[in-house]
């Protein structure tokens, strides 16, 4: 499936050396002011090229909005965004027209379809997350309007570890190329990314999001529960190989006594001393900080040669072309946000519904 959502609904579109990627928002009340300024810086930190630590593919990802927007407004109607591909170098891939590189979706596509786009990886790209972050920022100026807010940095890179985000200011995230922010352990970051990108090898890390200001009552009780959404969500985005929300699997070495968030009244309102509940309960918001963990793994891609086999399983070696990034996970900071935004969106659409 190519479509997101329930209420806030999305279809995004394309392939990685196509004309064109985008998306379909459908869904999206009526009256909401659309920023393009702002959904353009959000797909500008997700663009390649960014750095020496990024693939070096130069697409300016400038978009068109089609329609559903009349005079800076959303009018109810489905919001289409298109974003033209610029700098395709389709050559780069000729070399597995007939070969599997190995930990990619090239065998799973050809073996599921009988036919795949080999260019690029086709829509298995990670080239189609533009079109999310177009619709997450359109889903980001919705949910600005509840107060809440998005914001997500990289805690890891490897086995550098960033301090917890209660320690951090996540306002710094964007004063480096790694996007994390803490000055010294970002500094420690760029230099291991940089000397994997040199070895030619490639290395993954973590993702941290954190949302504030979440009211109290979003998410199902049973199959779409709030956590399970966000980790539906962000196992969709290329590369994930893990999700973990609150105490995550750190909290299996705690005993209940030790776990269990007490409750206490803080000026009328009921909040927790303690958080590792992650801002969710029984599936349900409960206005505390949600926070997650999204594992990415090393870019499949490395440019060293590889033992691999071609369509007719015979033994093949395949070498590493093209523009990849050392590692994913600067860009997809702007990925993670947006694929929360939209999770949230449409939660918060969906509890208008849930009582009188």
């Amino acid at each position: 499936m190519n479509i997101y959502g329930t209420l806030f609904r999305i279809s995004t579109f394309g392939e990685s050396h196509g004309p064109a990627i985008g998306v379909i928002i459908d869904g999206c009340p009526a009256g909401l002011a659309i920023d393009q300024a702002f959904i353009q810086s959000e797909l500008d930190r997700r663009k390649p090229g960014q750095s020496k630590i990024t693939t070096q593919r130069k697409e300016d990802d400038t978009f068109k909005i089609l329609s559903g927007v009349f005079e800076g407004k959303s009018t109810g109607t489905p919001i289409c965004i298109v974003i033209e591909n610029q700098d395709q170098r389709s050559k780069d891939y000729s070399h597995i027209q007939n070969t599997f590189r190995p930990s990619h979706a090239d065998y799973t596509y050809e073996a599921k379809y009988g036919i795949r786009d080999y260019r690029g990886g086709g829509r298995s790209s990670a080239r189609e997350t533009a079109a999310r972050v177009a619709a997450g920022a359109v889903a980001k100026l919705l949910l600005k309007q509840a107060g809440i807010d998005i914001a997500a940095y990289v805690s890891q890179v490897g086995e550098l570890k960033a301090p917890p985000y209660s320690q951090l200011d996540l306002s710094k995230t964007e004063d480096n190329i790694v996007r994390c922010p803490d000055p010294a352990t970002a500094e420690k970051m760029i230099a291991l990314i940089d000397e994997v990108r040199l070895s030619r090898d490639t290395i993954g890390g973590v993702v941290t999001c954190v949302i504030k200001n979440t009211p109290v009552g979003l998410g199902e009780p049973v199959f779409d529960k709030l956590h399970a959404e966000l980790g539906k969500a962000m196992l969709s985005i290329n590369a994930v190989k893990g999700f973990e929300y609150g105490s995550g699997f750190e909290g299996v070495t705690l005993r209940g006594s030790q776990h269990n968030d007490a409750f206490y009244n803080e000026g009328g309102k009921i909040r927790t001393k303690t958080n590792h509940s992650g801002g969710i309960q029984g599936g349900i918001s409960n206005g505390e900080d949600i926070y997650f963990n999204v594992a990415f793994k090393p870019v499949a891609t490395i440019m060293q040669d590889q033992a691999s086999v071609d369509k007719d399983g015979n033994e093949a070696v395949v070498s590493g072309k093209g523009r990849h990034d050392p590692c994913v996970v600067p860009r997809a900071v702007p990925i993670v946000e947006a694929m929360a935004a939209l999770v949230l969106a449409d939660f918060y659409l969906r509890a208008k519904s849930s009582k009188l």
